[in-house]
């Protein structure tokens, strides 16, 4: 099975999907499971995100990846290996919260100023079931809580405060560019 087969659909805000609470995983024995991990991470990778949620490609699980990656849509992201997190929780969150630039993969060609939590704590349950905590900040806090979102039935525009703060992705890169 060659990458390119491997790449599943994403939804796109308006589809149903994206706007109900995920299911947690039970069966981590479930032979499928690695198999749809894998396919999760190649249409993360081969879409230039730098997180995905299962929803966002019309499953219903609790299964959510992270993989933060200097690329085109993010060019000042941190390196970092994937993790596969399911069953995610936050267990807690700073009270100090700030707004930056988000984009998803399920709304294209859109950017918005959304305010999230500087930093969050969470556990997670791995592939093999085992649990796991960490507490995140910045960049790396912003993409879990955005990936989150997507597993209790929420996108980024559901958090904006205002519309003037959506902006094409063209605007949102010509803005960049001038800055730098």
């Amino acid at each position: 099975m060659s990458a390119d087969d491997q790449v599943m659909k994403i939804a796109l805000l308006g589809e149903e999907v994206l706007t109900e609470p995920a299911q947690a995983v039970q069966d981590f024995s479930d032979p499928g499971l690695a198999d749809f991990i894998q396919q999760l991470k190649q249409t993360m990778l081969a879409a230039g995100g730098i997180g995905i949620a299962a929803p966002q490609v019309f499953d219903p699980r609790a299964i959510m990846i992270i993989a933060s990656k200097a690329n085109e849509r993010y060019p000042d992201a941190p390196d970092m290996a994937p993790v596969v997190m399911i069953n995610p929780k936050i267990i807690a969150h700073s009270n100090e919260t700030e707004k930056d630039w988000e984009g998803c993969l399920s709304v294209p060609k859109l950017r918005g100023l959304v305010p999230r939590y500087k930093a969050i704590t969470f556990s997670y349950l791995d592939q093999q079931g085992a649990e796991h905590r960490l507490s995140w900040q910045g960049f790396l806090a912003r993409i879990f809580q955005h990936e989150y979102d997507h597993l209790t039935g929420k996108v980024w525009l559901d958090r904006v405060t205002s519309m003037a703060d959506v902006v094409a992705e063209e605007v949102y890169f010509s803005r960049l560019k001038a800055d730098n």
